[in-house]
């Protein structure tokens, strides 16, 4: 059975093949006619396709022409003319699926036919690349082409203005980092205004290196957020200074989890100086978490592998897939700061969450996705689950001539660093250029001093100096060149050989360690052998290199111990090791896709209620209408719902909640009695206060004077309370996800319990913010000079300042004793009391 799955599968891959090349011979019919045009008929051709999708043609009807036009183009322009597998892999990428071409394919000229083709409709096409040197350099190189073919072309820099980015986001085809393109959205919705939005509705998405974007960057999520105050950053210096006084059995280190705990000694040791009873007490919660954070960072986060300390005395974290510094980035929950006080650095403020959103959402909100890689088969699986993406290996221009040599082992770091430093020394005296790929920084500085020692010149590419990183790879494959690189030089990067290389057999790649994901591996690999050429690669490991640790290595140990061999004999090289190696990876692999599941899981939560916050928060800003009716609504909605949640209680209590709430909330104290709604039925008493609210509305939209201010005021009326609300509620999502990780043992799905709660604390947040804007409506003081960024502050002071001193003097102190859980809060929120002052 298993036999005929393979067949089968493998003959839809012939199929689909067979199909591909047959439309790739399609395009090469139009050759010849292209070629007779001159340089002016060719550029007209853009404009024809234009007119002609306006006129109902669709993309698909224009395809073969269309790359038939960038393939003549790309000759006279750029002298390259695409190969059958490249217009193959162009028409996989149209088809919004993710072409997997080898290192050295020529994946960037591919980009250039589906780019074009869907830049037609002149609703934009992004192209993105993960970091801005790519970007940069690609818009540069293929800009020329689009350019001349009459497409305007734009890069999305970090750098650049709102009024920068909103042009570049405006050109046929934008070039962005990923990271660059969420920020983007995140903060159009965070915006006062519409003209200050700077995204067009998302169209078509061309990801190079997709995987890396798409898979091992999907389990960090994008966050914006802002400061909360620096009462706390003392406490981090406190617990940095007790962990680092701790002894090694003071602690509890699980080294495949990555998890560390205070041993007996260490809380007693920890006790003693927070002068505590007991750590572990319920008042000491925040303590813990200071020391939780201070153990990690001191004992599981290491300096130059996950972050490094630049010369503007700032933590940066360095990207584990791709050994770059990540601009931007902060480690959440305190351990940012944690590392702070261990570096003896500045300890930055906490932060709260304004917004935040995941790549795998971020990206499934394209009408069309696709992407380009050399290593994505290995994530099939996940691509088809997450992205409805499928994955389709398109052949190589020429057979591949590299010699991948099998796994070396030797039982030590030592040991498998003279072997390494050996090897690039006897290289290098013959004159073939090598590269040396590290996992950290850590690494590659290390083995900087090792070949310095040897007498072996050498550049070293990594975070700490990735501003020097074309010239450095531009000289990488010359004759005699030794460069260490972290897996900066894995991805785009193409590194040609110099006169006399192909003889002495091409670039080799040695790898000092195993990745965790082989899709890494691979990466380092295809820097070698691209295109045909000669090359060779060869991974060198350890007992003592963390994936070793974490999967059995103790067994190969005790088998060299027993043999007492040699270091010359002790290496082991072997199929079998290999398999095991990557046997280990599969199962990190697994265990990263279970992660990267589970956030997207509890996102897709969150997706949801972000879509129609935002939606409706768009609404609002692009509004060139009174905001009358939905504003009567949402006060009409909170009379409702207050009356509704006071009736549940004795009718004379009730009444005098009701009072009380529209005492404070609605109208002037002294113009409502008990004696009003006493003798009124449910309904009566909403229509009661409905009618006073709406004559308090008209006097205070009465004093904007006319149209404009009225429209102005209603806008930051509710865009600051939506924005606040909206705020506080993901601060709560936070601590609900974390709170339900722990009802897995008893027994509960954390998920559907999210699922749950989530709702009711959306139905609250909804409840609240109509409350909100209902009092501010009613009870802030108004001026006629509105400026929607100031007024936003300034309604929701002076509205508080203004509620307080005209509260009944028996309701200025609120008592919350003998409240139930699912009563209306006392303090007249709108919330539950136990979504509000009744929270544990």
């Amino acid at each position: 059975m298993v036999r005929n799955m393979l067949r089968s599968l493998i003959e839809n891959e012939k199929g689909e093949l067979r199909k591909l090349e047959k439309m790739a011979d399609k395009v090469f019919s139009y050759a010849e006619q292209m070629e007779a045009l001159s340089d002016e008929e060719l550029k007209a051709k853009t404009v024809e396709f234009k007119k002609r999708h306006m006129d109902g043609e669709s993309l698909d009807d224009l395809l073969f022409e269309a790359f038939a036009v960038v393939r003549e183009a790309a000759r006279r322009v750029l002298g390259l003319y695409p190969y059958k597998v490249q217009v193959m892999g162009g028409i996989v990428l149209h088809n919004g699926d993710v072409p997997e071409m080898r290192t050295g394919e020529g994946k960037t000229l591919t980009a250039t036919m589906p780019v074009y083709l869907n830049a037609l409709s002149g609703k934009g096409v992004h192209v993105v690349t993960v970091n801005e040197y790519l970007s940069t350099r690609d818009a540069t190189e293929m800009g020329e082409l689009y350019s001349w073919l009459g497409l305007s072309v734009g890069i999305n820099l970090a750098a650049k203005s709102p009024f920068e980015k909103r042009e570049a986001y405006n050109c046929d085809i934008t070039y962005s980092t990923n990271a660059e393109i969420g920020f983007d959205y995140l903060r159009d919705n965070m915006v006062v205004r519409a003209e200050e939005m700077v995204q067009r509705p998302l169209n078509y998405a061309l990801v190079d290196e997709v995987d890396s974007i798409l898979i091992d960057e999907a389990r960090t999520p994008l966050i914006v957020s802002g400061p909360q105050g620096s009462e706390t950053n003392q406490l981090y210096f406190l617990a940095d200074k007790l962990v680092k006084s701790l002894d090694q059995d003071d602690y509890i280190i699980d080294v495949p989890s990555k998890t560390i705990g205070l041993a007996d000694s260490g809380i007693d040791k920890a006790e003693k100086f927070f002068k505590l009873d007991n750590l572990y007490d319920i008042e000491n919660v925040a303590i813990t978490h200071f020391l939780d954070n201070a153990l990690r960072a001191n004992y599981i986060m290491t300096y130059d592998v996950d972050y490094l300390v630049n010369d503007e005395q700032e933590v940066m974290i360095i990207d584990p897939f791709t050994g770059r510094t990540m601009e931007g980035r902060r480690y959440s929950d305190g351990l940012h700061q944690a590392i702070e006080a261990k570096e003896g650095v500045p300890v930055q403020n906490e932060s709260k969450t304004s917004a935040s959103i995941t790549y795998q959402n971020l990206f499934r909100m394209y009408k069309k996705l696709s992407g380009m890689t050399g290593t994505g088969k290995t994530e099939e699986e996940e691509f088809r689950e997450i992205y409805n993406i499928r994955i389709v290996p398109i052949p190589t221009n020429r057979p591949i001539a590299r010699i991948d040599h099998e796994d070396l082992l030797y039982p030590s770091l030592e040991y498998k660093f003279n072997a390494v430093v050996a090897d690039v020394k006897a290289r290098y005296e013959k004159g073939q250029p090598v590269l040396v790929g590290t996992v950290a920084v850590e690494t590659s500085d290390y083995l900087s001093q090792r070949l310095v020692a040897a007498g072996i010149p050498h550049e070293v590419l990594n975070a700490k100096n990735h501003y020097r990183e074309a010239q450095i790879i531009m000289n990488a494959g010359q004759r005699g060149a030794v460069t260490i690189a972290t897996n900066m030089a894995g991805r785009g990067t193409d590194i040609k050989l110099g006169p006399g290389v192909r003889e002495l057999g091409g670039l080799c790649v040695i790898g000092t360690e195993r990745h965790e994901s082989r899709r890494i591996d691979n990466q380092l690999r295809g820097r070698s052998g691209r295109q045909g050429d000669p090359g060779e690669s060869q991974f060198y490991l350890s007992l003592e290199d963390d994936l070793m640790k974490r999967f059995g290595s103790e067994r190969i140990k005790a088998f060299m111990d027993r043999m007492n061999l040699t270091e010359e004999e002790s290496v082991i090289k072997s199929g079998m090791l290999t398999r095991q190696v990557e046997a280990a990876q599969k199962r990190v692999e697994g265990n990263n896709y279970d992660s990267r599941k589970q956030v997207l899981q509890y996102d897709d939560v969150m997706r949801e209620q972000r879509e129609i916050i935002y939606s409706q928060r768009y609404d609002v800003i692009t509004a060139d209408r009174d905001l009358a009716p939905e504003i009567k609504s949402m006060i009409k909605r909170t009379i409702e719902r207050q009356v509704a949640a006071h009736h549940q209680s004795e009718h004379e209590e009730a009444i005098e909640g009701i009072l009380k709430f529209a005492q404070m909330n609605l109208v002037d104290e002294y113009s409502i009695h008990i004696e009003d709604l006493e003798n009124l039925s449910e309904e009566e008493i909403v229509e009661e206060l409905y009618n006073r609210s709406m004559e308090v509305y008209q006097s205070q939209v009465d004093k904007l004077k006319d149209a404009e201010r009225i429209q102005e005021f209603q806008k930051v009326l509710i865009l600051r309370v939506v924005d606040n609300k909206w705020t506080d509620h993901i601060d709560s999502m936070d601590q609900l996800r974390n709170a339900v990780s722990l009802r897995g043992y008893a027994q509960n799905n954390p998920i559907v319990e999210y699922q749950s709660e989530a709702f009711t604390m959306f139905n609250d947040m909804i409840g609240a913010i109509e409350f909100d804007v209902t009092r501010l409506m009613m009870k802030a003081q108004i001026h006629d000079n509105i400026e929607r960024e100031r007024a936003a502050q300034e309604a929701h002071t002076t509205a508080v300042k203004n509620i307080i001193p005209n509260q009944p003097a028996h309701v200025a102190e609120v008592a919350f004793e003998g409240v139930h859980r699912n009563d209306p809060c006392p303090c007249q929120s709108g919330k539950k009391f136990k979504n509000c002052h009744g929270r544990k």
